[in-house]
């Protein structure tokens, strides 16, 4: 990969500036990792260690090598014994030469080596900047740099996943390949204009009507996949909604595996929204216990009431519990207003205390739910208080999560990205216009342009310095 220097407003991250930061979490560890990266890493190094057994100076061993030995304070005492690794440019994360040292997790050490650094002439790296440097060097594109923090903060199996593949480069390839594919075009189309007088054509419309219509679903499958992605990423949004005590709250207990929510007899216990993530099967969820839904007179339990609904439009999951005891009049009367809003959302209906059901009570609650065209697949049997059946709830969600979008290798969780994605398929619907209407190729040409400019924004061949410091500055320092 080639260096990105050149894309920038300024260079400011470009300097000659040696780099140093605790790359590990702060606090008190069996292990603290110092990180080092620079021109003059291996030197300020070897200001304030001394290896013990090879003394070979650390600029001359090999790279990806350790050495062993200790590092000294300002008065020459030993401040610890640390194992020190070797990163030589251009083969190192930063693409620079990098030394980490592994010392002992005391805050004191760690502060003290920190310190021997400065002195020797490194600066404290500012959040990201290690992973600035990468990418300023041809590391990484941009959205793979973007990954690396997606990767530190995911807190699923299938965020890791995701993230893994981002920052491995499998979208970075996928819109190389469109790119590539657009430019080979737009230099035909704008080789045409120059020869316009002789009315030559290089460029096949056939091929390139078929060629856009190609991109254009491209760039809608993953601009579409960002709604999973996303809600993946973040957890996916599933609301638990129905009456007054018919077990929402007993049912977050049982999801979390602790009393999270109060549980109580009294109808109204509940007046506001209760959010928790679960990690169901290296899934995240964010599950929702809302106010139950009954006609009262208490303004603060109404005002719980409409922020339920809120929340069930806001929801890509759905678990509206039903009391197996409660007539059918009821039922349907809260159909009516939760059946409707979730046309676009995946549905379950959770009949409760059936441990207090007779099968015969069982088949006409199922009945009943039919005709309401709810799929027998997404009605459950359970009772929350004695956890029967809840196991098969979670199973049937992460069975959910796991839809052929979500196990694709591309899946946008990034808003920046999805934001250039939309751009980009709107640039490129002209391009399919324009080729059915017979547009001129300057038209054409510049449409593929802006297409092409929208997917380079996307890994950072197309981008700016302020838009580097908002994306590196959420980092933490040390990475």
């Amino acid at each position: 990969m080639m260096p990105n220097t050149g894309i920038f407003e300024s260079a400011a991250l470009l300097s000659d500036d040696t780099i140093c930061a605790l790359s590990t979490p702060p606090g008190v560890g069996g292990i603290a990792v110092i990180r080092i990266s620079g021109k003059e890493a291996f030197t300020a190094t070897e200001t304030i260690f001394k290896p013990l057994g090879n003394s070979l100076p650390l600029s001359r061993r090999p790279s990806h090598t350790l050495a062993y030995g200790e590092i000294y304070g300002q008065d020459g005492a030993v401040l610890d014994q640390v194992v020190v690794s070797i990163f030589k440019a251009p083969h190192s994360y930063t693409g620079e030469d990098t030394v980490e040292i592994s010392c002992h997790g005391s805050p004191y050490i760690v502060r003290k080596i920190i310190e021997r650094l400065i002195e020797s002439g490194c600066r404290v790296a500012a959040p990201g900047e290690f992973t600035r440097r990468a990418f300023a060097h041809g590391r990484m594109d941009l959205s793979q740099a973007e990954a690396v923090a997606d990767l530190i903060a995911s807190n699923s199996a299938a965020a890791h996943r995701i993230a893994m593949n981002q920052m491995r480069g499998g979208f970075s390839r996928e819109l190389a390949d469109l790119r590539g594919q657009l430019l080979k075009f737009v230099s035909l189309i704008e080789l045409e204009l120059d020869f316009g007088e002789e009315d030559v054509e290089f460029a096949d419309r056939s091929q390139l009507v078929a060629l856009s219509h190609h991109i254009e679903e491209k760039l809608t499958r993953l601009a579409d996949s960002f709604s999973r992605g996303n809600a993946i990423k973040n957890g996916i949004p599933t609301i638990i909604i129905g009456e007054t005590n018919v077990g929402k709250s007993t049912l977050l207990n049982r999801l979390l595996c602790e009393e999270r929510a109060l549980v109580s007899t009294i109808p109204g216990t509940t007046r506001d929204t209760i959010e928790e993530i679960v990690n169901l099967q290296g899934v995240a969820f964010r599950f929702i216990d809302t106010a139950g839904i009954r006609p009262t007179s208490d303004e603060v339990e109404n005002m719980g009431i409409e922020r339920t609904f809120a929340k069930l439009d806001q929801a890509d999951i759905v678990l509206w519990m039903i009391d197996g005891t409660q007539s059918e009049s009821s039922v349907r009367e809260l159909a009516a207003r939760i059946v409707p809003r979730c046309q676009e959302k995946q549905l379950f209906v959770l009949v409760n205390k059936c441990d207090l059901l007779s099968s015969e009570q069982i088949s006409a609650m199922c009945r009943m739910l039919a005709d309401m065209a709810i799929s027998s697949e997404h009605i459950l049997q359970i009772s929350a208080k004695n956890n029967e059946n809840i196991d098969k709830l979670e199973a049937a969600l992460a069975a959910l999560a796991y839809t052929p979008e979500t196990q694709n290798d591309t899946v946008v969780t990034n808003v920046r990205h999805y934001e250039a994605l939309v751009r980009a398929k709107e640039s490129i619907h002209r391009v399919c216009q324009g080729l059915a209407e017979n547009y001129s190729g300057d038209l054409l040409s510049q449409d593929i342009r802006e297409t092409m400019h929208h997917l380079g924004e996307i890994t950072g061949e197309i981008t700016t310095d302020e838009i580097l410091t908002s994306i590196f500055q959420n980092f933490c320092i040390g990475k």
